[in-house]
């Protein structure tokens, strides 16, 4: 019985390896079917958003475009056609584990627990949970949410470390989730939440596309900083030693810098307001480690 159940999982161990070895990566899947398909956000401002014209726009949108470029030369399919698909916190990270999108370019933080399902390119920026309320409002910081409605999005980090927060601090504050941020981010214009607990870049791109930006305010100092990273899927080396090279020429040619300085500290759509974003140490400083290490 025994050595029948061992030849069992030897043979069962060996299907999947094959299977395993079998599966395309992304660039034979993209050469092969003559499409990449790019996911992006639809609020993520100033990183992936839609634009007037109801297309994806945005700092990771532009990085993923050149990207899409190089696919082309590597792939030699300049007719490459490049298919887009909206994704939320939720749903992200399954469709990419079943071939759905092959890229993500969004706002999507790279931390070890993800890592587990995902992969990661080269980090390209650095943020930390604040808070979106009304201007009005005398909430300052995290002990002011004590009592309060605090909304968060679903699937996101922040929603877990507003749960961790609750409970240690002993805070007291009702935890609401939301679809996405613009649904957060309505919950507090409408006074049904108190805050709305998210990357403060985030929270400065939704305050500026709001209809009266000075209805808003960022408050309180940031919980933890965490990286943005492209996400991919799991173990595929060649595709993300293309992304990771991208991001390096990128930086290398200080085109990166010029990208970072048209989204985060020029005037940007939907409403032309500049997010005055200076670039973080952490950032400043991974420009030259190239670094894609996950958050905790």
């Amino acid at each position: 019985m025994f050595v029948r159940s061992a030849l069992v999982l030897t043979l069962l161990s060996s299907f999947a390896m094959q299977a395993s070895a079998q599966a395309p990566g992304t660039l034979d899947k993209v050469k092969s079917s003559g499409t990449i398909t790019l996911a992006y956000r639809e609020s993520s401002i100033p990183f992936s958003y839609l634009s007037s014209d109801a297309k994806p726009t945005g700092f990771s949108w532009e990085i993923c475009a050149k990207v899409v470029d190089q696919v082309k030369k590597v792939t030699g399919r300049q007719d490459l056609k490049v298919a887009t698909q909206a994704v939320t916190s939720q749903n992200r990270i399954p469709l990419m584990q079943n071939g759905t999108i092959d890229i993500e370019c969004g706002s999507t933080t790279n931390n070890s627990e993800r890592a587990q399902q995902v992969s990661f390119a080269t980090n390209f920026f650095y943020t930390g949970t604040r808070f979106l309320v009304k201007s009005s409002s005398p909430i300052k910081s995290l002990q002011d949410l004590k009592g309060k409605k605090v909304v968060s999005t679903t699937g996101t980090t922040n929603f877990q470390i507003m749960r961790k927060v609750n409970t240690e601090q002993n805070l007291g504050f009702e935890l609401m989730g939301a679809k996405d941020h613009s649904e957060s981010a309505l919950l507090v214009q409408q006074g049904r939440a108190d805050a709305f607990a998210m990357d403060d870049i985030l929270l400065y791109g939704l305050r500026a596309s709001a209809q009266n930006p000075a209805d808003l305010a960022v408050v309180g100092d940031a919980l933890q900083v965490e990286p943005y990273a492209i996400m991919m899927r799991k173990d595929d080396p060649a595709f993300k030693k293309l992304v990771d090279g991208t991001l390096a020429e990128l930086i290398k040619s200080g085109e990166f810098e010029a990208l970072y300085k048209k989204w985060f500290q020029s005037p940007i759509p939907p409403k032309n307001i500049n997010l005055n974003a200076p670039m973080s140490k952490e950032l400043k400083d991974n420009l030259t480690a190239l670094s894609d290490k996950p958050a905790g």
